[in-house]
């Protein structure tokens, strides 16, 4: 049996279903970070295949809920009861670190103890789509930001402070934005939302369209609940699809990428506006700037990434590493939802 010290640094929730393909990698990435003083708390909502086998090869807490009783807030909210770090960090278990110093960088912005939530960079992989790259590329900027003006955040790979969850627990009826519904919540009463662009993951999605179409719907869905006066018209569908599309179409070309995602490119979007606009009912005036940082395309501005030798030295070499296999934690009944 692990035991880990009763006030780490941290505890890193990871929200997961099905996930044997990932979760290992993540919580090998976990196991080489500079933060040696965390603990891991794996919420699993019932899993069918080897996610929980595979994680109880690590030092993590166990936590299940049944998925009739799963949402995105409840499973937040039970791996926070869990939790006693001072910070709790989130990850989805389909991502993994790029850096060793990833919670570092993610934990730097609480010094200011007016921020609330940071949030990292995420990027994609090679079986990702290409108007999923763009996406990743709008949504997480290469640049950071110590007070942004706006909740948009993301919980695949985000930070927050355990006294505020304590204050404003994660809302357990949304079909999804649960993140954003919180960071606005916090920003309302005088905190700050950071940006890590140094705090990197990899997000690993590999969707159908008809997943696709899903995972925008429900998302619409919660933000019409989050912000009542967004709207978005049979006009924003048509227009959106055809500029974004126009976009992802430009950086494929400059990528020497266009031939290989002639098809995917328009059904990507497709799936995204139309799954948005079927999850939109209401008809009012739209004044945040929310809706652009969700839905506009990139732009035609090229930007070019490559690493430098600091980077190289930070990188995650998951060829290479070779974890222990330690016991798990079983959280007590008390906190646990059994299948």
């Amino acid at each position: 049996m692990v035991h880990l010290r009763s006030s780490p640094k941290c505890s890193i929730v990871i929200r997961c279903y099905n996930e044997e393909q990932h979760i290992g990698r993540l919580l090998s990435g976990l196991m080489q970070q500079t933060v040696k003083d965390i603990e891991i708390i794996v919420v699993d909502s019932g899993s069918t295949d080897a996610t929980v086998s595979i994680a109880a090869q690590y030092p993590i807490k166990l936590v299940s809920i049944r998925p009739e009783d799963f949402s995105f807030g409840r499973s937040l909210n039970l791996g926070c009861e869990a939790a006693t770090g001072e910070v709790i960090v989130i990850a989805s278990a389909h991502v993994y670190p790029v850096y060793k110093d990833w919670l570092e960088q993610l934990l730097k912005p609480f010094a200011n103890p007016d921020v609330a939530l940071v949030y990292g960079k995420q990027r994609g992989n090679d079986i990702t789509k290409y108007s999923e790259h763009q996406i990743f590329a709008t949504w997480f900027p290469e640049v950071s930001n110590p007070n942004q003006v706006h909740p948009f955040c993301n919980n695949a790979n985000a930070a927050i402070r355990r006294s505020l969850w304590g204050q404003f627990p994660y809302n357990e009826s949304l079909t999804g934005l649960e993140d954003l519904d919180w960071a606005k919540q916090v920003m309302q009463q005088g905190y700050q939302i950071a940006y890590s662009a140094e705090a990197e993951i990899v997000h690993v999605h590999n969707e159908t369209p008809k997943r696709i179409y899903n995972r925008y719907r429900r998302e619409a869905i919660a933000l019409k609940q989050i912000l009542p006066r967004e709207h978005f018209t049979l006009w924003d569908f048509v227009r959106l699809f055809v500029s974004n599309t126009i976009s992802d179409y430009y950086h494929a070309a400059h990528d020497k990428a266009l031939w290989s995602n002639l098809l995917s490119i328009p059904v990507f979007r497709l799936m995204q506006f139309w799954g948005t606009y079927q999850g939109f009912t209401r008809r009012e005036p739209l004044t945040s700037q929310l809706k652009q940082t969700f839905y506009y395309p990139r732009g035609l501005r090229r930007s070019e990434s490559t690493l430098s030798p600091s980077e190289r030295e930070r990188l995650i070499d998951y060829e290479r590493s070779v974890m222990p296999v330690p016991e798990p934690i079983q959280v007590p009944r008390s906190l646990s939802r059994e299948c």
